[in-house]
């Protein structure tokens, strides 16, 4: 066989892990993993901070809405005509005169 064979057939058996020098190969490997789990962990938190953005986006937008129609609603509220209904249904009518001003005078 070839060298280079040889050097992938090794490799693919996994004796770098078994001969003299695995020690150093094991840290190495160890270190990638760790390196690899933080890696997959700072993922999957950014992937549940992305989610719960997108949740708080979506309530902001209904939030918004359900103003939106309250301030709509209280806009017909304050409607003259429908106050003047309103007070009608109570027996209310509008003054025939209108009102006076009153100042009053004050001496000392």
């Amino acid at each position: 066989m070839s060298k280079v064979k040889q050097g992938v057939y090794d490799f693919l058996r996994g004796s770098f892990l078994t001969d003299d020098s695995a020690f150093k190969n094991w840290r190495i490997i160890i270190f990638v993993v760790i390196l690899l789990l933080i890696m997959i962990s700072s993922a999957h938190s950014a992937d549940k901070k992305v989610i719960k953005i997108a949740e708080l986006n979506k309530r902001t937008r209904e939030l918004r809405a359900e103003y939106v129609d309250t301030g709509t609603i209280l806009m017909r509220m304050k409607m003259e005509s429908s106050i003047r209904e309103k007070a009608k249904a109570r027996g209310l009518k509008p003054s025939e005169t209108p009102p006076k001003k009153i100042k009053v005078t004050y001496k000392d």
